[in-house]
């Protein structure tokens, strides 16, 4: 399919123009305008690119691209050898940020929802960024830890008390751990995110709420490998999802 019908059909599926951002969502590196193959990963690595072109990929969609407020605009270093090797192999690079947190769908709190079998129930927080639901049954902080730490194969960090009773849950995929309070204020006896910092750890305590840290990488999977399957079904494109380990 051609390149700016892809562009036009992902921009308009994750309504890229109702969010104000921290880099441009969409086309971020311009490669040929026949796509045929699409490569799809959390982050625009050197290492996830190389493997794009071991595929051949004609298109690398991700959820962290390049261009961030407030980077270093040089091309130069890291930013240079990765920009090259796009432009030398014709590759088209996509990324979608927060229109891929929050689609209703396809976005990784929807898809981690999914995964842990979590009840969306509302929203909560800036641009209404958190989501809030329900664990299938009560069960109590540790246990929900455990869960979550079997589904996604990453060790879950718990703050609070383990036997804490998990009625009313908030999540927000990634470093949402700002959004601890909003949680708090929306009624979350948890809230689950992907990274954590020292305050947050004072703040669960105090509150007398449960946090738990699931991991960056960990957490945002799921987004961009149901947008890469819903294109490969919609447009018959040829996908591979690359998943880099990633401790974080």
């Amino acid at each position: 399919m051609q390149r700016e019908t892809l562009r036009q059909y992902m921009d308009d599926l994750l309504a890229v123009g109702q969010f104000r951002d921290y880099c441009p969502n969409g086309l971020q590196v311009e490669g040929k305008s026949e796509i045929h193959r699409i490569v799809t990963g959390v982050t625009a690595s050197l290492s996830l690119l190389e493997q794009a072109i071991a595929c051949q990929a004609d298109a690398v969609l991700v959820h962290h691209g390049y261009f961030w407020k407030g980077e270093d605009p040089r091309v130069i270093h890291t930013k240079r050898r990765r920009l090259a090797v796009l432009l030398a192999h014709d590759i088209n690079l996509f990324a979608y940020h927060l229109p891929l947190d929050s689609h209703p769908t396809l976005g990784n709190n929807a898809q981690l929802a999914q995964r842990m079998g979590w009840q969306a129930t509302g929203r909560f927080g800036e641009g209404e960024m958190g989501w809030l639901g329900q664990p299938t049954q009560t069960v109590t902080a540790a246990t929900l830890q455990a869960q979550i730490t079997a589904v996604l194969g990453r060790q879950a960090l718990l703050v609070g008390e383990s036997t804490r009773p998990v009625r009313h849950l908030a999540w927000c995929t990634g470093a949402a751990q700002g959004y601890l309070q909003a949680a708090i204020d929306a009624g979350a006896d948890c809230y689950v995110s992907g990274e954590i910092s020292e305050q947050t750890v004072h703040l669960a305590r105090e509150a007398g709420v449960a946090y738990i840290a699931a991991g960056h990488h960990a957490t945002e999977r799921y987004g961009i490998q149901a947008l890469g399957t819903h294109l490969a079904e919609e447009f018959s494109l040829a996908y591979q999802f690359i998943d880099l380990d990633n401790p974080v």
